[in-house]
């Protein structure tokens, strides 16, 4: 009888870094943010710095088109449509997104053809709802089909707590979105579409004879930002989501809900600055180290090594006083035969009390199936029940402590 078993394999680090005792991230217990909720994410490592609800949920606005523009990138990279792709922007389109609608527009002419990329950077660039709709009904027939295929989109690249209804981002008490899921949407962008990331950056467009500059202020303010998107809705206040490179590091950073676009701007310029000085990046396993092992049934071995994909790295206080905490779980034991490289737990990195990474493990070595007498072992251990493989769980964490 299959029984299942969460292993949780503690391995504290905390020695190398020269900590004595576990405690909250002395910067981040000192940094304080005025807005109802944000999240500041290491781009590379994706250590979370800082978080302030960031689950709760909010309408997103306009930063609903940074997951509009997400679905078109990919449509592109699939080689549905290209750049040069002609949509025709529908009477729909001009009259709730465009001039007469009296909101951000990129003012494109009705029952005329746009192409894909100069409906996308009317889009990004200066939040034109006109492109943005334009954009769904050329992809998918109807906004809301289009909405769909977001969702699907969202659902894939790891966005759990968000609902999408349209592409522009209009006031819907059903669409919603949170800080966590939003930095998670601009990694996944910068990660696998770098050359469409760039239209972000853009400085303006000049459409129809009307020049307009990129409303995302971040850009601007001197923190070296290229992207994202800002938004504002009556019902909920001022977003900003960003991104930021100094030095070679990229910083991702969400501002959900202030009071006002100088407060909006102010809390992402800190969070920022705040990143960038305060935290530094310590490897704390290296490529192909072992990280734990995995209980494995009826095999030639007990247990297999677990690895991680690369080096695993975090960002620590530069004024120290941390403790990291790495915590091992699966859900085992393996079933023999088992093949090197397959994804069989997770793991938990935190920073004091806040967690601040998960990393997939993987087996690194083949385990074929065992003897007569290893499976005979085992069976006997099954016959136990679970407070004996409780107990050689614990061994085992014991021994890789």
């Amino acid at each position: 009888m299959s029984i299942r078993i969460l292993l949780r394999l503690l391995v504290v680090v905390c020695a190398a870094l020269g900590v004595l005792a576990p405690r909250p991230s002395v910067a981040e217990s000192t940094f304080q943010t005025h807005v109802p909720a944000a999240i500041l994410v290491d781009y590379e490592t994706g250590t979370i710095l800082y978080e302030k609800d960031a689950d709760r949920q909010f309408q997103p606005s306009s930063l609903a088109k940074v997951m509009t523009a997400e679905v078109v990138f990919a449509q592109l990279k699939a080689g549905k449509i290209t750049l040069d792709t002609p949509f025709t922007v529908s009477v729909n389109a001009w009259r709730r997104g465009g001039g007469p609608s009296g909101g951000a527009a990129m003012f494109a002419e009705v029952n005329k053809p746009v192409r894909v990329e100069d409906l996308l950077a009317g889009a990004i660039v200066v939040s034109g709802n006109d492109a943005a709709i334009a954009l769904a009904e050329g992809v998918s027939g109807t906004e809301g089909e289009f909405a769909a295929l977001m969702n699907q989109m969202a659902k894939t690249i790891g966005m759990s707590n968000s609902d999408f209804r349209n592409a522009t981002g209009f006031a819907d008490p059903g669409q919603l979105s949170t800080a966590r899921d939003m930095a998670t949407l601009a990694q996944f962008i910068i990660r696998t579409f770098p050359k469409e990331y760039a239209i972000f950056a853009l400085p303006g467009i000049d459409w129809n004879k009307i020049k307009q500059r990129n409303r995302n202020t971040l850009l601007t303010a001197g923190v070296g930002a290229d992207g994202l998107q800002q938004a504002w809705l009556k019902e909920v206040g001022y977003h900003l989501l960003g991104s930021a490179v100094q030095n070679g590091q990229r910083l991702v950073v969400v501002v959900l809900g202030a009071k006002s676009e100088k407060e909006r701007l102010d809390e992402a310029r800190k969070l920022l600055d705040w990143g960038f000085q305060s935290f530094q990046q310590r490897e704390i396993f290296a490529a192909d180290a072992e990280i734990g092992r995995a209980q494995v049934f009826g095999g030639a071995s007990g247990s297999v090594g677990l690895t991680a994909r690369g080096p695993v790295r975090v960002l620590t206080s530069r004024r120290g006083g941390e403790r990291i905490t790495a915590r091992v779980s699966y859900t085992g034991p393996l079933q023999a035969p088992v093949a090197k490289g397959t994804q069989v737990g997770q793991m938990e990195v935190t920073r004091g009390d806040i967690k601040v990474l998960e990393v997939p493990l993987f087996t690194r070595e083949d385990v074929p199936v065992g003897s007569l007498w290893d499976r005979a072992l085992d069976g006997g251990m099954t016959f136990l029940g679970d407070s004996a493989r409780g107990l050689v769980a614990q061994a085992v964490a014991k021994l890789h402590k």
